[in-house]
């Protein structure tokens, strides 16, 4: 066999998000782009603000020698200066550029940091529900992701964590505002969790790193707050990126944080940004950290997803479907009517409607709607929502 039996296995547990997104395709092919209601990927749907392009189309007027060149790796100085800057004052502790790394995306952040700190065998703690790719970032660095359940209202249970904790832990992975169930944290669990990382750390003798996966920070509703993470535990590191809150997925940009007082922290920036080269990143796309520094706590209107929230709410809680409104990110966690989300995502694929089924995240008996939409793609799929909920038996 040519192909590594890593990657099939990993190809034969493909993303479940992935897997409706292509048979939405067919479906689209087959009956009409117009007539299937596709919520399987988080792909923004609003254009960049407007002050995007603008800046964009200035910076690639004013052509300078060596615009296009390498960088250090760990991004450009001047760019790391102005995302230290804004975070220092918006987490309330003093983040320099020198514990900034640029990144291809949150994705290309999360690969570093677990190439940095994982030895083979090792393993990460993750919450569900939990966003998969997990997985497969985890497994690239020879580690093992292990799975702690959420509570009922899909809150984390530092508890939990603190029992799956072994000799052979080196980090937590949560993500607030959570993908898939749009929950946020509060302060009062972060702190707790914080506390009993600390004390664990403090008992084996070495940092279990905290590493917070935050590309929706920005997309919260209803005056909710995500509290800073890594102000609340010295051996964290903030992954994010600007693909969701500036709706620019596919320019790949990002950045990772880390906090000061983390254990070691000469060695641990060496190899970040020694790892954003060795993974064949090299260094995040020029242009975009260019632009991107100009646009720091800025994004698109989130109240725009908030209409698209309280819509979707209302169709779904009339016909009775039961979920817990999400905080933030764009998506709906809805319990699946029966209970068993394949038979939910089929019954909803006889309507052209296209959902993923929550065992993808982790979570069997809900399926997840990603209504980062057009509107009419939500008011075309309410009769098929209802007819679907009537033919499980509720």
């Amino acid at each position: 066999m040519a192909v590594s039996k890593n990657v099939i296995g990993a190809m034969e547990k493909s993303s479940w998000i992935r897997k409706m997104f292509e048979t939405g395709a067919v479906l689209k092919s087959k009956y009409g782009a117009e007539n299937v209601f596709d919520f399987s990927l988080g792909n923004p749907n609003i254009d960049p603000p407007a002050e995007f392009a603008k800046t964009l189309e200035e910076y690639t007027k004013n052509v300078k020698p060596g615009m296009h060149a390498y960088m250090p790796n760990a991004g450009y100085q001047d760019v790391r200066e102005k995302i230290a800057s804004w975070l220092s004052k918006t987490e309330e502790i003093e983040i320099p550029a020198a514990n900034i790394v640029m990144t291809c995306g949150a994705a290309g952040a999360m690969n570093v940091a677990l190439k940095t700190i994982l030895n083979p065998g090792d393993n990460i703690i993750t919450i569900t529900p939990y966003f998969a790719e997990y997985n497969a970032y985890v497994a690239n660095h020879g580690g093992e992701l292990v799975l702690v359940p959420s509570g009922e209202d899909f809150n984390l249970i530092p508890e939990n964590i603190e029992k799956a904790i072994n000799d052979k832990t080196q980090g937590v992975i949560i993500n607030s505002p959570n993908n898939p169930s749009g929950k946020v944290y509060d302060e009062a669990t972060i702190n707790k969790l914080a506390a009993m990382l600390e004390r664990k750390s403090n008992e084996r003798g070495r940092a279990i790193y905290l590493l917070s996966d935050e590309p929706y920070k920005k997309i919260v509703y209803d005056g909710v707050k995500v509290p800073s993470v890594i102000k609340a535990y010295k051996h964290s590191i903030i992954l994010t990126s600007y693909s969701k809150d500036l709706s620019i997925p596919g320019e790949r940009i990002g950045w990772l944080a880390v906090n000061p007082a983390a254990e070691d922290i000469e060695n641990l920036m060496g190899g970040l940004i020694m790892c954003n080269r060795i993974l064949g990143y090299v260094n995040a796309p020029a242009i975009m950290q260019k632009i991107v520094a100009e646009f720091q706590g800025k994004s698109v209107d989130i109240d725009f997803y908030k209409k698209k929230r309280d819509r979707l709410s209302e169709i779904l809680g009339n016909i009775g479907y039961e979920f817990k409104k999400p905080e933030g990110a764009f998506y709906l966690f809805v319990r699946a009517p029966g209970g068993d989300d394949l038979k939910a995502v089929d019954a909803l694929r006889d309507e052209k409607i296209l959902v993923v089924p929550g065992r993808g995240f982790g979570t069997p008996g809900y399926f997840r709607i990603a209504y980062c939409v057009a509107d009419k793609v939500i008011e075309g799929a309410a009769a098929g929502f209802k007819k679907a909920f009537d033919a499980l038996g509720k």
